[in-house]
């Protein structure tokens, strides 16, 4: 079930696999607060008819087993196209069936259409004699660009095409590729791949799927020039749930076999490869490990007949497509840094030759000066600037959303004040055995403004151009308290967004949201935090405070 399609399960307070009696036990309770008859003020009468209206609404829905099918796969958008008047559409089955197919034609179409284009283009400095008397520029040492485009020629059929073109040490050369790609079965491919340039070679391989955790490939390349015939043979085995192990076999001018280790990590990832061959024997591999969501490290190395050489620095993510990297690479062939821009499927690489040989005093300075710029930067610009801009952002979405958040928090506030006596009642109950009373009770943006010392607390929003301003969180103690069941316990089902719960409303659209309850159990305290979307039962031992501890200081001074 899609998420966004539970919110009327979140009105009733239900299970999303919840069942007939279910619902008829929770319609008849809201029914008991909201029904228009048990309220005798006016004011009070046209606010229980409005929540009444979206409970009997929810319930007529969850009610009707075949209404209930299509809103569980299609929301409510499916019930207004008057999806449910479909004369085939008479089973969930039968219902799930068309859902799928529409989907799969989707998918189809969207595969035709697909095409996708990836590039670099490097720039290879040098500033070995600037470094010496500052007198001369930069020289630029060589140039390389290459393109691919990928299109999605059926379900089964994928087209490659590329070119590169390189200019060294005033000689150039280029090369096009084309590559075919079929998917002969569900576990086979076929790739043809055929190259013309500096290097015309025209190969074939085919791939297979040799069990559930093993794949192999056979492949055969000649080359134009020469005709001379390599046969390479693969295989690759899942060693565990995030390492594969690898080995390949090579005939011809180039024989050899390569041994290959690859482990992918949820923080680091690794890959090692020892190579025997006639022309090369050596060792290369890489390590990176993820410091966050948006930063990197990684440090990659190689030793064998080929040179010895590594390379240390980090990545960071600047934006949702992009990300700038920054590498030190210290080998017998000198001492360089490399710079990289990524953008989509773009890259723009700058290796910058600082040092011919290997020389102690550029290495230590290659090593210090980037790392040192960076962390002033990050402390003095960087950050202040994206936590500004971050500010900058949130205070402006508030402000586009600020009449409808208003609102919403009013409809709200309205639906509290229905439910403020049975719940007064229940802690009432509640507090005579000692039992769950919730003391505090707050649902929104409470993560970040805590974590952002210098943005803006947990107080008013102020007023911005003339427009009120309302707080990215609202306090949920009452229907909290009201949501404690008859045996002194509190459930909120997982996968149901908060904000559809009744007395609840969504405080910061577009915001991440958290809800942070402290209650009392048996005289103790107790506090928990849960995401937005997450399962809770209390009261847990765990959330148990420590002794002489008391319960967090939420403050909430929102404007009427």
């Amino acid at each position: 079930m899609d998420p966004s399609n539970r919110e009327l399960y979140a009105l009733l307070h239900l299970d999303p696999d919840c069942s007939d009696d279910d619902i008829k036990r929770a319609y008849r309770q809201w029914a008991q607060i909201y029904h228009p008859d048990k309220h005798r003020s006016p004011q009070m009468q046209s606010i229980a008819t409005h929540n009444f209206q979206r409970i009997r609404e929810a319930y007529d829905i969850l009610s009707d087993e075949r209404k209930r099918q299509i809103y569980d796969i299609y929301g409510l958008e499916g019930l207004r196209s008057g999806l449910e008047l479909g004369p085939k559409l008479k089973s969930r089955e039968e219902i799930r069936g068309e859902f799928d197919r529409l989907k799969m034609r989707q998918e189809e179409q969207k595969l035709a259409a697909h095409m996708r284009h990836s590039g670099s283009f490097i720039v290879q400095l040098s500033i070995v004699e600037f470094l010496k008397s500052f007198d001369s520029p930069p020289v630029i040492t060589g140039m390389t660009m290459s393109t691919q485009v990928q299109a999605q020629v059926s379900k089964v059929d994928t087209a490659v095409m590329g070119g590169s073109m390189y200019l060294r040490r005033g000689l150039g050369g280029g090369a096009i590729t084309l590559v075919l790609r079929r998917q002969t079965s569900p576990i086979s491919s076929i790739e043809i791949l055929a190259m013309a340039g500096l290097r015309s070679v025209l190969s074939v391989q085919m791939s297979r799927q040799l069990s559930s955790h093993s794949t192999g490939s056979l492949g055969m390349s000649v080359s134009l020039r020469d005709g001379l015939v390599t046969i390479s043979n693969t295989w690759s085995r899942q060693l565990s749930e995030s390492t594969t192990g690898t080995i390949q076999l090579f005939v011809g001018p180039e024989a050899g076999v390569a041994i290959g280790w690859q482990r992918q990590g949820k923080k680091n990832a690794g890959v090692a490869e020892v190579k025997v061959g006639v022309e090369a024997v050596g060792i290369t591999g890489h390590y990176s490990h993820h410091f966050s969501s948006k930063s990197k490290g990684r440090i990659a190395g190689k030793l064998g007949n080929f040179g010895l050489e590594l390379e240390l620095g980090g990545e960071k993510k600047i934006s949702e497509h992009s990300s700038a990297a920054m590498f030190c690479v210290i080998g017998l062939q000198g001492v360089s840094w490399k710079f990289r821009y990524t953008r989509g499927g773009q890259k723009f690489i700058i290796p910058v030759l600082l040092c011919a040989t290997l020389n102690p005093v550029i290495v230590l300075g290659a090593l210090v000066l980037p790392s040192s710029v960076y962390t002033l930067l990050k402390v003095f610009v960087i950050k202040p600037y994206l936590l500004k801009r971050r500010r900058r952002k949130s205070l402006e979405h508030q402000r586009l959303t600020a009449s409808q958040v208003l609102e919403a928090r009013t409809l709200a506030e309205q639906a509290q004040a229905l439910l403020k006596n049975a719940a007064e009642r229940k802690q009432a109950r509640e507090a005579q055995r000692a039992g769950l009373i919730i003391k505090n009770a707050v649902y929104g943006d409470l993560k970040s403004q805590n974590d952002d010392r210098q943005g803006p607390q947990l107080t008013d929003g102020g007023i911005q151009d003339g427009i009120h301003l309302p707080p990215p969180y609202i306090d949920v103690t009452i229907p909290v308290q009201f949501l404690v069941d008859d045996f002194g316990q509190l459930q909120l089902h997982g996968g149901v967004k908060k904000a559809g719960l009744m007395g609840f409303c969504d405080p910061c659209p577009g915001e991440g949201k958290i809800l942070i309850i402290s209650y009392s159990y048996k005289g103790e305290s107790y506090e928990v935090t849960v995401g937005d979307f997450d399962e809770l039962h209390i009261p847990q031992e765990a959330h148990k405070l420590p002794t002489g501890q008391g319960f967090s200081s939420i403050n909430l001074n929102q404007a009427d």
